[in-house]
């Protein structure tokens, strides 16, 4: 027993290193995003990224992944690799970054979803109770910051937590056989002959002209969220349980209010900062509830 709450408790904190690199993911992006295209962000990232990781495989002289993680892998690069980037980056043309993060806010339960459908993790009844109530708290709370209902780029970033979570939980599974470092190299790897020439068409499409700061915004994307987050998280994920640790994420909107407010200069009120109290707190009660793996 000892033991396992060991691994639980350094797999919150794994996770919650992750969190911290994704937080600034959607500041980033608008940056990036408001001069150059947002598909080009999207799988541009994905393409830097995929550059260390085969440098990163070569080095630690991976395994190849076996029929079955390839497979696995596949699901994974459409969740994190293509998915999430690709529609994210959509919606920061269109709503602010502190709009988008409170919307993201419902992944912990998207991710814990797939956690428990797909590989058989049986969250407790009331570790249901706490990430429904804090999954409210931070929709209702987008449903106050639009004036009553959802945007049309609401759409784009519920495509993008189904298409995370989908891929977090896949990943999190191969990450107890192959390591969190691998398992993001590897997908990197395997998008990487599809993206390199789409990218390179939306490079001649639309055109690299922009400034220091739109590239600043790109180069953060492709090597922290793109790339090193995923040590930590996927990691994370491996030893704490999926429904578990991605609880952290709840935490992830307010962490990501605080960077729009400081690199974007967007703004950030009382309402807010109690808002992310009551998600914090439901994060406190939810880590208290039981997960059967």
């Amino acid at each position: 027993m000892s033991a396992t709450m060991s691994q639980e408790s350094k797999g919150m904190w794994l996770g919650a290193a992750g969190v911290a690199i994704f937080s600034l993911t959607l500041p980033f992006t608008r940056m990036a995003v408001a001069e150059l295209d947002p598909v080009l962000v999207a799988l541009g990232r994905a393409v830097v990224a995929a550059v260390g990781s085969a440098i990163l495989l070569w080095y630690l002289d991976a395994p190849r992944p076996t029929a079955r993680q390839w497979r696995a892998l596949a699901v994974t690069a459409l969740g994190v690799v293509v998915g999430f980037p690709v529609f994210s980056s959509i919606a920061m043309r269109h709503v602010p970054a502190s709009h988008g993060a409170v919307v993201l806010g419902i992944l912990p339960l998207a991710t814990a979803m797939f956690g428990a459908l797909r590989f058989g993790e049986r969250p407790s009844l009331g570790f249901w109770i706490a990430a429904l109530f804090g999954s409210g708290i931070v929709v209702g709370f987008a449903v106050w910051q639009g004036a009553g209902g959802l945007q049309s780029a609401d759409l784009a970033l519920f495509a993008a937590v189904v298409l995370a979570a989908m891929g977090y939980a896949e990943g999190a599974r191969l990450s107890q056989t192959m390591g969190g470092q691998q398992v993001i190299s590897w997908a990197l790897v395997l998008s990487a002959p599809v993206l390199l020439p789409v990218t390179a068409w939306l490079c001649w499409r639309h055109g690299v002209e922009a400034s220091p700061r739109a590239w600043i915004g790109f180069g953060y994307v492709s090597v922290f969220s793109m790339f090193i987050g995923f040590f930590f998280w996927y990691k994370g994920l491996a030893l704490g349980g999926i429904a578990r640790v991605g609880q952290v994420q709840l935490i992830q909107p307010f962490l990501t209010l605080a960077g729009a407010a400081v690199i974007l200069g967007e703004h950030l009120d009382a309402v807010q900062l109690l808002f992310a109290l009551a998600v914090i707190a439901v994060v406190a009660v939810g880590r208290r509830m039981s997960v059967r793996r």
